[in-house]
């Protein structure tokens, strides 16, 4: 059975989304005379946002369950890899 491709990038774009910008940091106003507070990261909120789309448009195009978990596992083992030549790199 033959998959058709997702394009999430053109999905996201298409229905007015933008998830870079949910990933971006979002500066905190500073109050007179207080310290500059850091930047707030919003990154977690972000993710399970990006994660639910992802799989909401994945089932959409017809994509079973067991493939999600496939490219799931590709995600992870790519990661790993990253993880483990950095630590080579160390």
């Amino acid at each position: 059975m033959a998959c058709r491709m997702l394009n999430v990038a053109a999905t996201f774009w298409e229905e007015g989304y933008m998830p870079h910008v949910a990933t971006q940091t979002t500066p905190v106003p500073q109050q007179s005379g207080a310290a500059a507070p850091a930047a707030v990261p919003n990154r977690e909120k972000a993710l399970r946002i990006l994660s639910k789309s992802i799989y909401k448009e994945l089932r959409q195009n017809g994509y079973e369950p067991k493939q999600i978990v496939a490219l799931a596992t590709e995600l992870i083992g790519l990661v790993t890899s990253d993880i483990k030549e950095d630590a080579r790199l160390d």
